[in-house]
């Protein structure tokens, strides 16, 4: 009767393993398409717990008679096991939410102006998430001109998106569950399905292949948003996870050096930053390189001419839909961009009338092996 508490032992190790393994950055997990084998493991634990969990106890005491130390070494080393891999090594326990969300003005806020945030700006309100808070908490819960948002950020694949946590007309509460291909995944309190960060799209469960909705937002330094928001307001970071921050920025300006977050400087390598553009449905991808080289480019996308344009920060950017490929647009200094004679501001705003004559769209700065995983099928610019 013995070797069913052996098997119990091993059967119930192997799981924990298991249910970590294919959802966390562990050697070679996230390079299979193991999503399904992980949702599998993760959606019928109970059921291996009580199996192997049964099996242990039937055999337990021909086994302790049989080698009292033995058995016993086994036991502690199991609820270790257990004890790691669902109280220190689940990604909702190392990547906590906010306990306290505050933002600051202008006058009181205390980061550098270089600080990279991510902009969200509905009915007019504006706010700016530093990427130096988001990449550790993953996840920031909040409300923009009395809409609930999502403010989400995957450090390893560069990512940020903001998103609407709705659910057929409900709202959803979301947890870190791990990540799939390198990108955060969340599970749903409601049906337990995996969302994907990238494209915020339902990828396992019963909600699987539903989309939620994306609110547009842009990436900038702290000070162009400020000079284009002033009454805007920007998060702080929340003292309990001060140890947490990347305090020196080190990860958003591209110095990590993390095996996972860090940066190639080179141009389409795996870790090069890329500007990813969608419009109905087709995908781009423009080299940030060529980007901080030109300050603009030209081009079209899904039939539609676009322009993307970068600050003298060389940090901030934004991407605009032109009318026509007959319309040209040019930077001057201060960040002005001149387009059929008027002069408009880094959003595309006449300064003198206030008429918004650009239109901007969404667009991710982003590690090119994340925009090419979620977008397989992406253009790619090439100088001319």
């Amino acid at each position: 009767m013995k070797k069913y508490f052996f098997i119990g032992i091993v059967g119930l190790a192997l799981l924990e393993i298991g249910r970590i393994y294919f959802i966390m950055p562990m050697p070679g997990s996230q390079k299979w398409d193991s999503l399904h084998l992980a949702y599998f493991l993760h959606s019928y634990r109970w059921t291996g717990i009580f199996l192997f969990g049964a099996m242990l106890l039937i055999g337990a005491k021909s086994a302790f008679a049989s080698s009292k130390w033995l058995s016993g070494i086994l036991t502690l080393h199991l609820l270790g096991f257990i004890y790691m891999f669902n109280f220190k090594m689940t990604a909702d326990k190392m990547f906590l939410q906010p306990e306290n969300l505050t933002f600051s003005s202008f006058e009181e806020n205390s980061l550098v102006d270089s600080s990279l945030v991510l902009v969200a700006s509905y009915k007019g309100e504006a706010k700016a998430y530093p990427i130096r808070y988001i990449a550790y908490h993953h996840q920031v819960r909040d409300q923009i001109g009395g809409k609930d948002i999502m403010v989400t950020y995957c450090s390893v694949c560069r990512s940020g998106r903001i998103f609407e946590p709705v659910v057929n007309g409900q709202t959803e509460n979301f947890r870190l569950v791990g990540m799939d291909h390198f990108n955060a995944m969340f599970e749903d309190q409601s049906t337990g399905s995996w969302w994907q960060q990238a494209n915020w799209e339902a990828v396992t469960g019963p909600l699987k292949g539903y989309q939620l909705p994306e609110l547009a937002s842009s990436q900038m330094s702290l000070g162009k948003f400020f000079s284009l928001y002033p009454s805007g307001q920007v998060m702080n970071g929340d003292p309990k996870f001060l140890s947490k921050y990347d305090s020196l920025g080190k990860f958003e300006f591209g110095l990590s050096k993390s095996k996972l977050t860090g940066t190639d400087s080179l141009s389409w390598k795996q870790k090069s930053w890329v500007v990813g553009v969608r419009i109905n449905g087709k995908t781009k991808a423009f080299d940030w390189n060529d980007l901080k080289a030109q300050q603009i480019i030209l081009d079209q996308l899904a039939g539609k001419p676009i322009a993307l344009v970068i600050s003298e920060d060389r940090n901030s950017f934004r991407v605009f839909l032109r009318p026509s490929n007959q319309h040209k647009i040019k930077l001057i200094p201060g960040d002005k961009i001149i387009f059929n004679e008027d002069t408009l501001n880094f959003n595309g705003v006449n300064i003198k009338t206030g008429a918004q004559e650009l239109i901007s769209i969404t667009a991710y700065q982003e590690f090119w092996h994340s925009w090419k995983t979620f977008n397989p099928g992406t253009e790619i610019y090439s100088p001319k």
